[in-house]
């Protein structure tokens, strides 16, 4: 299938960022998206990762902590926990197994995880919009990796995910071009949009090709167990809403970064656009992504501590408060949450800058963020998520961001959140659900996040003067009551 841009010069799309669900896709996650679609008229939609809630109880037999495990062989708390209130146990592996068992239940999860993308795609199939999907630090996690993933995609119509390795453009699974034709029907490509896969965790230490039944890590695996999965109490399931990068990372060295096959191409795909255009020239590109390079903290500003809205870096970036530079950043902007960004950093806006031809970044993996900035000649943006079985903003504030592109200048693109209090209303169906997400807090940095924000800061101070007004009447209010009442008898 070839992408063309409209006789009118235009093309849209849509960034769906981080669905994060299980088998069973919120319901009010498929009213956004069909509304998205109804507002946009989309020509392509794109998925940027962590569609699937890896650590789901649907998945406990098979989850992964991180590529290479043993399935099933280390647990999340939060995992832990929804299994118990659902009912679900595991089933677990023994030591001798031939591997026949661990095939079947791989082949159980499968169908859970085809079953997840049929739902979310029915609205995209249904209105016969073009798809692609790259992934996430989630998607993997149950049990079923990124290259077995692609395949089932595949199965779903309008899915445009080329076979790793079929041509120049697509050397991975989650990394590929989708050119955009000309409107003319003379085949030059005028625009292109590029998946990256931005990888998962940095302590892997392999390539993401391994066997997930091969045991050879597993002794490992359950030997570095750690406080994260150490029960399923409700203390670390609310820990983990109120933290998840933290949690996340409990055992790593960080998120991952794409693999240096995938950076390099960046260079070699522009090369080979500008072959197949007969000029040599790069074309106009956009790249979309799951994790945010570290040069999204440049879109920042750092700022005293009480600074109203301010937010917290993390890991590296821990310690100090950030806000957006207003300056560089586009109407609308959002900054909810800190950026969670590789601990290294990869070159990748250096390879984007040399290749020449990209004006854009776009990324997911931070729920609450939505802004666009400026910066190092590059557009660098997010979509929040449009999920609601995850953390995230309030329900008005979820979305899935519209993109649409001149012919004439690909770079002059408009974009905007199309969010839930725009297309839907303000409430969702699980309001109660959506603030614990928002809201919950249980470390120092979580609190302090949350007191910056000056309608907590005032809610929580008007509760104080109120108990205080409450207390102090009932110390003196209620003693000379009860004097005049003794003086009546």
């Amino acid at each position: 299938m070839n992408l063309r841009f409209r006789n009118d010069g235009s093309f849209r799309v849509l960034q769906l960022a981080d669905i994060q669900d299980g088998p069973k896709v919120r319901p009010d996650t498929i009213r956004l998206i069909e509304a998205a679609i109804r507002e946009a008229d989309p020509d392509l939609i794109v998925l940027t990762g962590d569609q699937i809630r890896g650590y789901d109880p649907a998945y406990i037999n098979t989850f992964l902590r991180r590529r290479g495990e043993r399935p099933g062989a280390r647990l999340r708390a939060v995992t832990k926990l929804e299994a118990r209130l659902q009912g679900i146990k595991q089933r677990l592996l023994r030591g001798t197994d031939d591997g026949s068992a661990t095939d079947k239940l791989l082949e159980e999860t499968r169908g859970k995880v085809r079953g997840t993308f049929s739902s979310f795609l029915k609205p995209v199939t249904d209105a016969g919009v073009p798809f692609a999907a790259t992934y996430g630090n989630h998607d993997f996690q149950c049990g079923i990796l990124a290259d077995e993933q692609d395949d089932i995609y595949r199965e779903f119509p309008g899915c445009l995910n080329p076979s790793p390795g079929s041509s120049q453009f697509a050397p991975e699974p989650g990394t590929f071009a989708l050119p955009i034709e000309a409107s003319d029907g003379s085949g030059r490509i005028a625009m292109s949009v590029m998946l990256l896969n931005s990888g998962d965790y940095e302590n892997d230490g392999n390539d993401g090709t391994d066997n997930v039944s091969n045991p050879a890590n597993a002794s490992n695996a359950a030997n570095t167990d750690n406080a994260v999965n150490a029960n399923g109490s409700m203390a670390s399931y609310i820990d983990y809403t109120a933290n998840p990068h933290a949690w996340d990372l409990a055992d790593s060295n960080g998120y991952g970064t794409p693999t240096q096959q995938a950076i390099d191409w960046l260079g070699t795909v522009q090369r080979e656009l500008g072959a197949r255009n007969g000029d040599g020239e790069p074309v106009p590109a956009i790249v979309f992504q799951h994790i945010p390079p570290q040069e999204f903290y440049d879109c920042l500003k750092e700022v005293p501590m009480w600074t109203p809205n301010a937010v917290e870096g993390t890991r590296r970036y821990a310690g100090r408060c950030y806000m957006l530079r207003t300056d560089i950043c586009r109407p609308g902007s959002h900054l909810g949450e800190g950026i969670g960004c590789p601990d290294t950093n990869a070159d990748e806006v250096h390879a984007m800058n040399d290749a020449g031809g990209y004006f854009a970044l776009y990324c997911g993996h931070d729920h609450k963020n939505s802004f666009v900035a400026h910066v190092h000649d590059l557009d660098l943006g997010y979509s929040p998520t449009c999920g609601f079985g995850c953390y995230g903003p309030k329900s008005r504030l979820r979305g899935i961001r519209f993109f649409e592109f001149n012919e004439r200048n690909p770079r002059g693109y408009v974009t905007r959140v199309l969010t839930w209090g725009e297309l839907i209303g303000r409430y969702s169906s699980n309001e109660m659900s959506v603030f614990f997400g928002d809201h919950c807090a249980t470390d120092l940095t979580g609190i302090r996040n949350e007191l910056r924000r000056p309608q907590v800061f005032a809610l929580l101070t008007g509760l104080l003067g109120f108990s205080a007004f409450t207390i102090i009447r009932t110390l003196f209010g209620g003693g000379r009551h009860g004097e005049n009442h003794g003086r009546k008898h």
